[in-house]
């Protein structure tokens, strides 16, 4: 007698309803002194002329993050970006149209990687523009709550991981650091308490301390920042991220 395999019973997949699957893409930078996020205005309905995040919906042969960067490239001209998974918003009246589910993925671009680059409105949007995360137009479906939660997952991981460093030129001052957190909190910090913080910690005879918990390592090397005299670089010991 041959035993049933409880794996091998097929299923009928046409009595479960087949809820559609998309991508959005949350682009940050950070451009005269201001956090920016990178949106498109829609071209069809629904939501036509309202700006909205890039993104659109995943072929059915299609990997997710294929899906983020195809979608990325074609509606704003941006290539090359690393893409990291946000989350996952399913309510089920997110969009007007179906049951969609969307997979949002988000960026940081420095403004170096971005002057080789030129933005482009093509395929389903009809313009694309960089926004204050300060100052935020009217936004297509639940895009508004996808920003705000992508914007408090950076906020959180300023704490523990080098994400910053994504917008950050190689090479940087403190004041420069502690500027580019600030405008990311939204609030001034304590110029003392951070540099306490981030500041790279010497022996008596001037050799790097064993076992410091800085980030940062200084690079010797000096620029003119503004009037005042030249400030000292630094670099992050490691460029990577932790989740």
């Amino acid at each position: 007698m041959t035993k049933e395999n409880p794996q091998a019973e097929k299923h009928d997949l046409s009595r479960y309803p087949r809820p559609s699957v998309t991508v959005d893409v949350v682009i940050f930078t950070i451009m005269a002194d201001d956090l920016r996020v990178l949106l498109v205005q829609r071209k069809a309905e629904p939501f036509r002329g309202v700006w909205a995040i890039p993104g659109g919906f995943v072929h059915i042969d299609e990997d997710l993050l294929a899906a983020a960067r195809r979608e990325l490239e074609e509606e704003t001209g941006l290539r090359g970006v690393y893409l990291e998974q946000l989350y996952t918003f399913g309510e089920p009246d997110r969009d007007p149209r179906s049951r969609v589910i969307t997979v949002t993925y988000f960026a940081l671009v420095s403004t170096d990687l971005l002057r080789g680059q030129q933005l482009r409105a093509t395929t389903d949007a009809q313009a694309v523009q960089w926004f204050s995360m300060y100052d935020l137009p009217d936004l297509a479906f639940d895009h508004a709550r996808i920003l705000d939660y992508a914007l408090t997952r950076l906020r959180g991981k300023l704490d523990y991981t080098n994400i910053v460093s994504e917008l950050l030129p190689e090479e940087f001052s403190l004041s420069e650091l502690q500027r580019y957190h600030e405008i990311i909190l939204h609030r001034p910090l304590d110029k003392r308490n951070f540099r306490k913080k981030m500041e790279p910690r010497y022996a008596r005879d001037g050799s790097p301390l064993a076992n410091d918990p800085s980030p940062l390592l200084e690079t010797g090397k000096k620029r003119m920042i503004g009037t005042h005299r030249p400030a000292r670089l630094f670099r992050y010991k490691d460029k990577s991220r932790v989740d």
